[in-house]
């Protein structure tokens, strides 16, 4: 009865113990194990799948820990009978009447996200061999083990008292006096518990700040382009959303500011362009801000990439009235998937937040904050910056002396670092072709008409991210990516039948 459960080999990537424990647990609840006969002996089935006896016997001493089986003297191990007749308990799921009709959520439902503009990105990324995808890193060996670690000795019973109970609202506080003391100084400012939250990424913290403060007939000034996922998150709030053309210096303060609420920027590396705001048009801002009594939403995503020049400090750094809102990253340019950032603001704003967060999801995983705890104490993540800042300089030098070289027709908005290049292509070619084609020779870049909000909006932007692409596929990316362009250019009716389709 078992075979047909291991017919299919092992992963040897995976634990061998836990692929036959998982396979057997399945064989168990499929109920294709009679509970009066004896599981195969340890001896028996260990030559049946050619594995060590001490193997079968640490698995089947596991399924007994968990309940599932039950060892009698002399006979071996047989099925827990407790197990079988809950089993057997179980009330089948009810049939739906065939005879009713299925409910409309269009009239239940206020509004569809799925409607919203957004940007598309491949989740097979990784089987591609050029894949200038913004927002994906490469996998850095070193930092994984040293994160493994962390993971592995937060879970040991010197700190099990930081994340086995339930904190309500809290954070770990070695957390939060980590960020203080290793994060904010290099970001020009301290806090105190009071004044940080942390959240399930940068993302999450948008979303919070949004529900906090935005509402219908509040209107937000956002960047065009700008972040797509933020945009569309102050829409859900009903908010009015209003679009600022970014120059070469960024959000150029305008009428626009005398009627916001709050205003969203990202000046380290402005999302897409990574066009960095210099001095005097972050003081410009902050000083708007005070005379026409608007917040500011600072997202500070990607402040440890500056390659070129002094580090601007940031605009919670340069701020006097506790108008600004200052969220960032802990995990972009680490493990983009383990979700975890944060929020600097005025004590009153983080009390509201904890409130809030508390009737979202009360707290991000205790287990990973205090992981991350030690991760930042003993100073893995600032050598990890440290490497990784290395790597992406070198990435993103190269990316400019091969688009140079390769891509002369197209203009490159300059910028002082960041982790993606900002693209002008000829004027006749559109994005969301070059990218529908470059996807077919193995090059993944993104259109960056989802960017922007006005009508008015050009289509011929591209975003090369290089964060997750390795150094020698720079060039010979590149080089497929022209020769998507140059036969755009070379048959533009093409591009033009696209965009009237």
């Amino acid at each position: 009865m078992l075979d047909r459960y291991f017919e299919q080999g092992f992963d040897q990537s995976a634990s061998l113990q836990h692929q036959i424990q998982e396979r057997l647990i399945q064989a168990i609840l499929d109920g294709a194990l009679s509970p009066v006969d004896p599981l195969p002996s340890s001896r028996e089935f260990a030559k049946t799948l050619k594995v060590s006896r001490n193997t079968i016997s640490i698995v089947y001493d596991r399924l007994h820990q968990d309940g599932f089986i039950t060892a009698k003297p002399r006979r071996g191990y047989f099925i827990d009978e407790n197990f079988v007749r809950e089993k057997l308990n179980v009330a089948p799921p009810r049939r739906q009447n065939s005879g009713g009709t299925p409910p409309d959520f269009n009239r239940f439902l206020p509004r569809r996200f799925s409607d919203q503009m957004n940007i598309d990105k491949r989740k097979d990324w990784r089987r591609f061999p050029y894949p200038f995808l913004y927002g994906q890193v490469g996998r850095d060996e070193v930092s994984v083990a040293r994160w493994r670690d962390c993971l592995r000795r937060a879970g040991t019973t010197r700190h099990v008292g930081s994340w086995a109970d339930d904190r309500v609202d809290a954070d770990d506080p070695l957390l939060l006096d980590q960020i203080s003391r290793r994060i904010l100084p290099q970001r020009g400012f301290r806090a105190e518990p009071d004044e940080l939250l942390i959240t399930v990424g940068a993302q999450n913290a948008i979303w919070m700040i949004a529900n906090l403060f935005l509402a219908p007939g509040r209107s937000i000034v956002i960047e065009d382009p700008g972040y797509v996922d933020a945009r569309n998150i102050f829409a859900a709030q009903g908010a009015h959303v209003v679009p600022v053309p970014v120059d070469r210096k960024g959000l150029k303060p305008g009428p626009e500011l005398a009627e916001a609420h709050m205003v969203y920027l990202t000046p380290g590396h402005q999302s897409p362009t990574n066009i960095t705001m210099p001095m005097e048009r972050r003081l410009a801002i902050l000083e708007a801000a005070a005379a026409q009594d608007f917040l500011i939403l600072e997202d500070d995503y990607e402040h440890e990439l500056n390659f070129v020049g002094a580090q601007h400090p940031t605009l919670k750094a340069l701020d006097a009235t506790g108008r600004v809102i200052h969220i960032g990253s802990l995990t972009k340019p680490l493990f983009p998937g383990i979700r975890l950032g944060f929020i600097a603001a005025d004590r009153e704003v983080i009390r509201e937040l904890r409130h809030l967060r508390r009737l979202m999801y009360r707290h991000p995983s205790a287990l990973a904050q205090r992981a991350m705890a030690l991760f930042l104490s003993e100073g893995h993540y600032d050598a990890h910056i440290r490497r990784h800042r290395r790597g992406m300089a070198e990435k993103w030098r190269e990316m400019l002396r091969e688009i140079d070289r390769q891509l002369p027709g197209c203009e490159v908005t300059m910028t002082t670092g960041g982790s993606g290049v900002w693209i002008t292509l000829p004027e006749s070619v559109e994005a969301g072709l070059v990218k529908m084609e470059a996807e077919a020779r193995g090059v993944l870049v993104e259109d960056g008409t989802p960017h922007y909000l006005r009508a008015d909006a050009p289509r011929n932007r591209l975003r090369l991210g290089f964060g997750a692409i390795d150094f020698d596929k720079i060039a010979p990316g590149i080089a497929e990516l022209r020769g998507v362009i140059e036969g755009l250019c070379l048959n533009p009716s093409q591009s033009q039948s696209s965009s009237t389709a």
